[in-house]
């Protein structure tokens, strides 16, 4: 059998810079498929990484990129679930900024009904934020009010969608009059602009003040006061990342008062297991809102490999919305 061949983005360790790469392919082990992948979407986790401030796990491919689609081109030993020839998306434990990627079989998704591969390239890291954070920690249930902080981002976007189809009354910001559009037509009830409105005097003229049941937030910084206004009794706050900073001045009483859990998470260091659990999670409970249409992701942008520093740098811009992509 000939060799597979991989190329793939190296972060030079002198510099940050990037530069180009071939070698062989990795070989599957047990419990493990070999992607040849089609389309790779890009997350700020890996941006971070780039710069050298957020280290892969030591178990992890130095390789950036989370998540991938493709075609399985070959199985490791005891795989059943997937053979060769059959397309699916992936989140994978880094290396997907690549021709080829390893995946956990109990990370592998089908397709859905009607996908194309580069819109299932933009699900797996989304969905799993989505469904720990708002699903799994938070609890969210149908006919609850959730605050989605930006509604533009690939995260933001899914997660509209998905808790619109979960039956929940669904707010979100944003910063700009057509992104909150773009939010809107998601099935958001409303989105704010943040850059030129305040979105705690927005929805508590809507009254919604004390009455947004979760809140998922990846500002951090001065949000963190006015989620806590929000927030309903017993409601729950998330956040995932502290782009405005990670430190605050809090005013913590109305926290006490209304019994609100304040909490946090990375996706990238949980355990294997736990990972699987969501998987098999969204596959039961969500799967059917992919395959109707009613989930569906929203693409922006989509680059070749070489061009990865330019699709990092549109993510930082802050100018896209939805899922920038890699197409090896």
């Amino acid at each position: 059998m000939t060799e597979l061949k991989r190329t793939h983005v190296h972060i030079n360790e002198s510099d940050r810079s990037l530069s180009m790469q071939t070698d062989s392919a990795p070989a599957p082990l047990a419990g493990e498929v070999l992607i040849e992948v089609k389309a790779a979407g890009i997350n700020r986790a890996d941006v971070l990484q780039r710069k050298g401030q957020y280290p892969p796990p030591e178990d992890a491919s130095p390789i950036m990129g989370l998540e991938v689609s493709g075609t399985v081109v070959a199985t490791g030993p005891g795989v059943d679930e997937w053979s060769e020839g059959e397309q699916l998306c992936a989140l994978v434990h880094g290396g997907g900024y690549a021709t080829h990627a390893i995946a956990p079989v109990s990370q592998c998704f089908p397709i859905p009904n009607g996908y194309t591969l580069e819109e299932a390239a933009a699900l797996p890291e989304a969905l799993l934020t989505v469904w720990n954070n708002v699903f799994q920690r938070a609890g969210l249930q149908p006919g609850q009010n959730v605050l989605l902080h930006g509604g533009a981002s690939g995260v933001g976007t899914l997660g509209v969608s998905m808790c619109t189809a979960w039956g929940a009354q669904v707010f979100s910001t944003a910063g700009t009059v057509d992104k909150c559009r773009t939010v809107e037509a998601l099935g958001a009830q409303k989105c704010v602009n943040y850059k030129t409105e305040d979105y705690l005097e927005v929805l508590s003229g809507l009254g919604l003040r004390n009455r947004i049941d979760v809140i998922l937030d990846m500002v951090g910084g001065d949000y963190i006061d006015r989620n806590i206004a929000l927030a309903a009794p017993d409601g729950c706050i998330v956040n995932i990342a502290y782009q405005k900073g990670v430190k605050a001045s809090v005013n913590f009483l109305p926290l006490m008062l209304k019994r609100v859990t304040l909490t946090g998470s990375t996706l990238r260091a949980q355990t294997a297991s736990q990972k699987a659990k969501m998987v098999v999670e969204i596959r039961e409970q969500l799967f059917e809102h992919l395959d109707s249409g009613a989930v569906k992701p929203v693409l922006d942008q989509q680059f070749s490999l070489a061009e990865c520093l330019r699709a990092q740098e549109r993510m930082e811009s802050g100018l896209h919305t939805g899922k920038i992509l890699l197409i090896p």
